[in-house]
């Protein structure tokens, strides 16, 4: 660009020459010295969003994501791959790399400023958790039609499509891959379709079998993560049927699917995932019982009996926040601060849990790794004699998801197994379960759902957990260390 400058070229064509040349992925923005008040910036596969204020000397932004712009602006714009945007005050004009001028994408933003500000919250990552409830409900809310069928969103995969489907992959990262794991279980169970979960940044570098029955589901936050964006390119070139799970209207992923189903938790801005994995997993639920109706695997009776169950989990979900709510208004301690409080200085602790307690142990897991930054293990409890037990001592923290399933007992014999080589135990328990709470040091409750929507509740203490230990140790819950909210490079 330098040297395009230096011929006389100016910052747009300096821009344009430069792209032309460069390869991978990438978003950038470009100010000048010779050109003040002028800022030009492109993009490819990374996301790049542009805000404008009105007026004539309106604020023209540039972002990664729209919370970051929230209360800034209300109007958004997105580019697509190799274009370039020329941005001055009160005004903007979109270039291809050939110098044509295009109309940019307005993306349809409904969240407002309110709902990405803190409410009388110390953070946002507890108005955040403390919203749980209501993301959930929000995104179940329309689901079930007048003739006791189940609607998502934007769907242009024909029900004969989805009918011929033989296989399906669901392609996330991090919490979003917890999620998915999830998933499997419900499609498999639901469907008996066979279902497949990989990590997006290994998916299209694994050479994945791929055809026009497979069904590719990717799952992101944002619509913007770059790892799940690529897989979803490779899924298409293998002419499989793309589906994403996403909660920011009209991104990235979203524009580019066959069908979306949105999440409708409204903007997330703590980094860490917490009401847009729970509503993923309720998402990715809705999407299994919406496959089995369609493919006759489940009576219709039974899919309007799940969804009934579903409809009941976000005033569980208001149970367990009930102590947290009540702690914020001036009353005694919430149980699981309590436990915080006792474990907020211990270095080591492993998570366990069996079939869909696996996953709840991962994410709870990863919630501790990332905010409190303290090391945090998570494993499925019958592997621990190949291996993880080794390492299990006096002073070791072990949190169990121990809610009743048919592999109660198995998980009951695993923490048995920990206890005797002096490990601490908490577990997460069903309500008045008493002969799980006689197995463990500490317990933090919850009600008891269809074990296939307990994930959804159990994984809430959890985050709590890690959320008051890591405010106990006088971390930034909001912006932990090293990470970033959308993922934009490989």
């Amino acid at each position: 660009m330098e040297d395009e400058l230096s011929g006389g070229a100016s910052i747009a064509e300096a821009v344009r020459g430069a792209l032309r040349q460069m390869r991978g992925a990438f978003a950038l923005a470009v100010v000048a010295a010779g050109e003040p008040g002028t800022i030009v910036a492109g993009r490819r596969v990374s996301p790049l969003i542009i805000g404008m204020g009105e007026g004539e000397h309106a604020q023209a932004l540039l972002a990664s994501d729209i919370p970051a712009l929230l209360g800034r602006t209300k109007r958004f714009w997105v580019l697509d791959d190799d274009q370039i945007v020329e941005l001055r005050p009160g005004s903007m004009r979109v270039t291809t790399l050939a110098g044509k001028e295009v109309e940019p994408k307005e993306l349809e933003v409904t969240w407002d400023l309110e709902a990405a500000e803190k409410g009388g919250f110390p953070d946002f990552m507890g108005k955040e958790i403390d919203e749980q409830p209501r993301a959930v409900a929000d995104t179940l809310s329309g689901r079930l039609l007048a003739d006791g069928t189940l609607d998502l969103d934007e769907l242009r995969i024909t029900d004969d499509e989805l009918r011929h489907v033989d296989k399906v992959f669901v392609v996330a990262c991090g919490s979003s891959y917890h999620a998915g794991m999830v998933a499997k279980y419900a499609i498999e169970h639901w469907t008996r379709l066979p279902t497949e979960i990989d990590i997006a940044s290994e998916f299209r570098y694994r050479d994945p079998v791929l055809d026009s029955r497979t069904l590719v589901v990717g799952v992101s936050q944002s619509g913007e993560t770059i790892d799940t964006l690529q897989a979803m390119r490779e899924a298409r070139q293998g002419e499989a049927k793309v589906m994403v799970i996403s909660n920011v209207v009209d991104s990235s992923m979203p524009r580019e699917a066959d069908g979306v189903m949105y999440t409708r938790a409204g903007p997330e801005v703590g980094v860490a995932a917490t009401k847009t994995h729970l509503t993923q997993v309720v998402a990715l639920e809705l999407l299994a019982l919406y496959l089995a109706q369609l493919r006759g695997t489940l009576a219709p009776a039974d899919v309007r009996t799940l969804f009934a169950d579903l409809e009941m989990v976000p005033g569980l979900l208001e149970r367990i926040l009930a102590p947290e709510r009540a702690a914020a208004a001036g009353g005694p301690m919430s149980p699981v601060a309590a436990v915080a409080a006792r474990f907020a200085d211990t270095r080591d602790f492993f998570f366990l849990g069996r079939h869909v307690g696996f996953p709840v142990a991962l994410e709870g897991a990863l919630k501790l790794k990332e905010i409190s930054y303290v090391r945090a293990e998570g494993y499925p409890a019958g592997e621990l004699k190949h291996g993880p037990i080794a390492l299990i001592e006096p002073g070791t923290v072990v949190v169990g998801v121990a809610t009743r399933t048919e592999l109660w007992e198995k998980m009951m014999g695993n923490v048995a197994e920990v206890r005797a080589r002096g490990a601490t135990v908490v577990l997460v328990a069903n309500e008045g379960d008493d002969d799980t709470a006689a197995q463990a040091d500490e317990v933090l409750w919850v009600p008891p759902t269809h074990k296939l929507f307990a994930p959804v509740l159990d994984v809430v203490p959890l985050q709590l957990l890690a959320y008051h230990i890591a405010r106990l140790r006088g971390h930034d819950v909001d912006r932990p260390r090293n990470l970033a909210k959308t993922v934009t490079v490989e």
